[in-house]
């Protein structure tokens, strides 16, 4: 728990500690953040390949970081971690248990029929998300300012990702209540 926690403040926290060290810090020193924020993930290499996966891509932007002392492969993780996420969800595509038909059965063993379409159709949804998200997080390392950078992976990426949860909640207590009522 204390883990999951500590990851989150950092992820949550990486693009603000990204802008504010911007010209106060070298990239390379700037690069221990993520470096930290990576090591955060170690308990779940052993459960998790998208942890591996996402700890090994980290851990070459922060190689990257330190050789060249250059800013970019730093606003480049919230790429990678759009790419980790999107590997994890449309990899689950590819097998009989989607993603969020996994979360859903923590909660609802048996799921029916109807449910397992659904989440299935909102494992396709998340897919073009971080699909869409990741391209805006690529765009903004590219060619925006650092502060622009900031907010939108540090703000509004974040305020996306709250509509998108909150929204398909909604839609699922619709969805719920019409085949209830069918």
């Amino acid at each position: 728990m204390f883990w999951t926690v500590l990851t989150v403040a950092l992820t949550l926290l990486y693009p603000l500690a990204i802008w504010l060290g911007h010209g106060q810090l070298e990239p390379r020193w700037l690069a221990c953040v993520l470096l930290l924020a990576a090591a955060t993930r170690l308990p779940a290499l052993r459960i998790s390949g998208a942890a591996r996966w996402s700890v090994a891509g980290a851990l070459v932007l922060v190689a990257l970081a330190v050789w060249s002392n250059v800013l970019l492969p730093l606003k480049l993780y919230p790429v990678l971690v759009n790419m980790a996420f999107l590997a994890a969800f449309g990899f689950s595509l590819a097998t009989p248990v989607s993603m969020i038909e996994r979360l859903a059965r923590l909660r609802e063993p048996d799921l029916p029929p109807e449910g397992v379409a659904y989440t299935r159709r909102v494992t396709q949804a998340w897919c073009v998300f971080f699909v869409v998200n990741g391209s805006l997080a690529l765009v903004t390392a590219l060619w925006a300012s650092e502060a622009v950078w900031s907010l939108y992976n540090g703000v509004i990426a974040y305020g996306l990702m709250g509509l998108m949860f909150g929204g398909e909640l909604l839609l699922r207590r619709r969805v719920r209540k019409a085949v209830t009522h069918a």
